[in-house]
């Protein structure tokens, strides 16, 4: 019987986590039990999530099963992207050139700034008034 080699990887954006499990297949992308299309309906963000897949030449190569949780979707969408990013360069080693190069390999770190005690929000004030 044939070993199944899994990569394993996580991808993180804003406050969405995406946990990437990539093993040898024929491209099939399954996000949370459901098909790529089903659980993005945005062509733009499909595209986003492939691009790993497509700089280095491994679209039919390899399925992925991804558990994304948190956020919304376009955070959803760059946690996947980077864990898929990952999973690859631990896959093959070689294609840590085009990966850096393309820019997915590097974190986005903003997040949501914390809401501040006496304050309406992150830098809202509540309203001034003379009495």
């Amino acid at each position: 019987m044939e070993e199944v080699i899994k990569y394993t990887a996580t991808g993180r954006r804003k406050e969405s986590v995406a946990r990437v499990i990539l093993v040898s297949g024929e491209g099939n992308i399954t996000v949370n039990e459901r098909p790529l299309e089903g659980y993005f309906k945005r062509e733009t963000d499909r595209i986003v999530i492939q691009q790993p897949f497509s700089a280095t030449n491994t679209l039919k190569k390899f399925d992925c099963v991804a558990k994304v949780s948190g956020g919304g979707i376009s955070g959803q969408t760059g946690a996947l992207r980077l864990g898929i990013a990952r999973a690859l360069l631990k896959a093959d080693d070689s294609l840590s050139q085009i990966l850096k190069k393309s820019g997915f390999l590097s974190r986005d770190a903003r997040m949501k700034e914390r809401k501040k005690f006496g304050q309406k929000g992150a830098r809202r004030r509540f309203q001034w008034t003379k009495r």
